[in-house]
């Protein structure tokens, strides 16, 4: 009895060497961001060798890893109890996601909410840089940030992007009632889309009046909204990587588990931009006059 095969619901992963390489991979690419925008080791800002090597060994590291998983799932590994795991797994992963955009909405709210009492009504009035610094702050937007009408090409995006979440819904209930054409429509208007606001959101930020190293207001602004748009591009590639796996056969109404999560990251980041739509773009332009 001691050597029989232990039966259970469960699977133990094999040893792996994807979690080790993928921490190596992290880091080359926050050392090479840095390298890019400031410069380090000795190398000038604008450097960008560090950087590229980075992202391709992040790229093949999810290649390599999201292979293995997909082979798992295919020899029967991803049990019911399994699913719900992953199930759990993926859940946790955009709560975690939430917080981190809750943190750069509460900049905002911050800044525009308790401006008064982040000056006070006292401060040494003798010393000027002191009192210049606070003055910076009475203001939100700051004096001089010429925010973007949110009814221009914000609003076109935020069009493009409640679209895509309709054309993913369309593909997932086609695949869940076997019907592979509709999936596979759905699924190619949702990846052309998501790359169409990728490029409007470029072509935005090409046109804007203020840097994301001149004012708390343009930090925040740039490190909210890019992160978002990361995250778009993040969910196209994970929907491509969908589609090309149903046009090569894979998945099934009943063993479409990657394409779950897939769909449940794009409407998170379909919400997140609600939300930055709101508060990011239209109370400033609207309460403070842009």
């Amino acid at each position: 009895m001691a050597h029989d095969e232990v039966k259970h619901d469960f699977h133990l992963v094999n040893p792996s060497p994807w979690p080790l390489l993928g921490s190596i991979a992290v880091v080359v690419t926050a050392l090479g961001g840095v390298t890019y925008m400031k410069g380090l080791f000795g190398l000038e800002a604008g450097t960008w060798w560090l950087l590229a090597l980075g992202l391709a060994m992040v790229m093949w590291v999810m290649f390599g890893w999201w292979r293995e998983v997909i082979k798992e799932g295919n020899v029967g590994d991803h049990t019911p109890v399994v699913q719900i795991g992953l199930r759990y797994g993926m859940i946790l992963f955009i709560a975690s996601e939430v917080m981190f955009f809750a943190g750069w909405f509460w900049s905002f709210f911050e800044f525009a909410i308790f401006e008064s009492a982040r000056v006070g009504e006292t401060w040494d009035s003798t010393n000027a840089l002191y009192a210049d610094g606070l003055a910076r702050f009475n203001d939100w937007p700051p004096v001089g940030v010429e925010t973007f009408d949110p009814f221009h090409l914000p609003l076109i995006n935020t069009l493009i992007l409640l679209l895509s979440g309709t054309t993913v819904t369309w593909a997932h209930h086609a695949l869940q009632h076997g019907d592979r054409a509709g999936a596979r429509n759905g699924l190619i208007l949702t990846v052309i889309l998501g790359f169409v606001f990728t490029l409007l959101q470029a072509y935005e930020y090409s046109h804007a009046q203020f840097t994301f190293d001149g004012t708390l207001y343009g930090s925040a602004f740039f490190m909210a909204t890019g992160f978002h748009g990361a995250h778009v591009v993040i969910g196209t590639i994970f929907l491509a990587i969908c589609l090309i796996r149903l046009l090569m056969g894979g998945m099934s109404a009943e063993k479409h588990l990657g394409f779950e999560f897939a769909a449940w990251y794009w409407h998170f980041v379909d919400v997140v931009w609600l939300f930055l739509f709101a508060f990011v773009y239209v109370v400033p332009h609207l309460v403070y006059g842009g």
